[in-house]
């Protein structure tokens, strides 16, 4: 009896997309009323001269610390960022922060207090190849002030869970006031501040399990507020575990105006 070729044996599986380099989130909670707060946002920003692209700093004011002084033009605090210190636990004190939402070996809780630990395991965190891929696309009416945010993921290898995409508006160069130990400075510059959350503060659903391969395609639309400088504004996106583990897979950054 004759062979019959098995046409679909000779056809090889394409290979999966390449993933990008990784991007590696830090969430520091912080608050203008936060002594020792300066300290660990001078930490984030000697990581991101050490790492580059690689590393996304957000500081979320929330708690207590953030309540605003009578003399502070701004209130950084946001709901967004009380339910992200809930979300993500309740810290015993500031600076604290949490890495790509990962609760590593050598901790018991996900919020790393004081600043001795973060070089260690963002050094890990860089090293994983991510999951899944993402790119930003910003559109900007700056007649009207309407953000226009397209997301796209790719999916490098298979996700055996619910995945949930995330997206933050923040803002650097805000000079107000801040606590310092030196007192309270007027005209401390502040940096990578969350303003809103453009998804769910803990992200919206995209996907109950993803093949390789899999393309997702999201878009969102936002109007800046006029008291925002939108040239200093960076739209932070990210995908991540949408269980119990609340681990980020792949995050992105990209500036509001072109």
């Amino acid at each position: 009896m004759p062979v019959i070729p098995c046409l679909s044996c000779d056809t090889e599986e394409p290979p999966p997309p390449i993933p990008q380099d990784r991007k590696v989130l830090i969430e520091e909670f912080t608050g203008v009323r936060c002594v020792n707060c300066p300290a660990g946002s001078a930490e984030i920003e000697s990581l991101l001269f050490n790492y580059g692209e690689q590393l996304i700093a957000i500081s979320i004011h929330a708690g207590f610390y953030a309540n605003p002084y009578p003399e502070s033009q701004y209130d950084f605090s946001t709901p967004e960022g009380d339910n992200l210190e809930n979300f993500l636990g309740i810290p015993i004190g500031y600076p604290t922060s949490v890495i790509n939402r990962k609760l590593f070996s050598t901790e018991s809780d996900l919020q790393l207090e004081g600043t001795i630990s973060w070089a260690g395991h963002i050094a890990q965190e860089v090293l994983i190849e991510p999951k899944i891929n993402i790119e930003i696309e910003n559109e900007w009416d700056s007649n009207t002030r309407k953000l226009t945010i397209n997301i796209a993921g790719e999916t490098v290898e298979p996700i055996d869970e619910k995945v949930r995409l995330t997206i933050f508006i923040i803002e650097s160069g805000i000079k107000d006031t801040q606590l310092t130990p030196s007192g309270k400075d007027n005209d401390y510059v502040h940096k990578h501040v969350l303003r809103k959350a453009i998804t769910a503060y803990n992200g919206d659903e995209v996907a109950s399990s993803l093949d390789v391969w899999d393309l997702i395609d999201e878009e969102y639309s936002y109007t800046i507020p006029s008291g925002w400088d939108a040239d200093n504004c960076v739209v932070v996106a990210f995908f991540h575990n949408g269980s119990t583990n609340k681990e980020i897979l792949q995050a992105a950054e990209k500036h509001v105006t072109p």
